[in-house]
């Protein structure tokens, strides 16, 4: 029972995730935006570029693109998202096929989950990879203390 209820917290996640590829989604996401006014990096331009708030206690004005999932924080009141989000995720599809979200037809959308969850699948493998490495050392340093 406890793993189906695990897994229903996995599936509610990433249907919130999904939700995100739509601009409206990711603009409500900016509840508590620290720069509203008389600034480049308002909600607005923020979603438009692909963005969506997710707040920590340590960054509260983080944020990931739905698509690469690339995070920034640090936000400066004339940082432009749009070029932020080139100058850190170059190779991001949606930046590089970028159109007004009323312009996407339903094969564009196919498209995007698709590049969506490449980038998912290799966060993923890379984050294993990190821990994998870790794990080596660990237990590299443990080997040595026994010789």
């Amino acid at each position: 029972m406890g793993a189906e209820k695990e897994e229903n917290i996995d599936t509610e996640a990433e249907l919130e995730e999904f939700a995100m590829h739509f601009e409206a989604n990711r603009l409500d996401s900016f509840k508590d935006w620290p720069f509203l006014e008389d600034c480049s990096c308002v909600p607005q331009k923020l979603a438009e570029a692909g963005f969506y708030h997710i707040p920590s206690e340590q960054e509260p004005d983080a944020v990931r693109c739905f698509m690469c999932l690339k995070e920034l924080d640090g936000w400066e009141p004339d940082d432009d998202p749009m070029s932020e989000h080139k100058k850190h995720a170059p190779k991001c599809p949606f930046i590089k096929h970028w159109k007004p979200e009323e312009e996407y037809t339903v094969t564009d959308f196919i498209k995007s989950i698709a590049e969506r969850q490449q980038a998912r699948v290799k966060r993923i493998a890379e984050t294993k990879i990190k821990e994998f490495k870790q794990q080596a050392e660990e237990v590299r340093k443990q080997m040595e203390l026994l010789a």
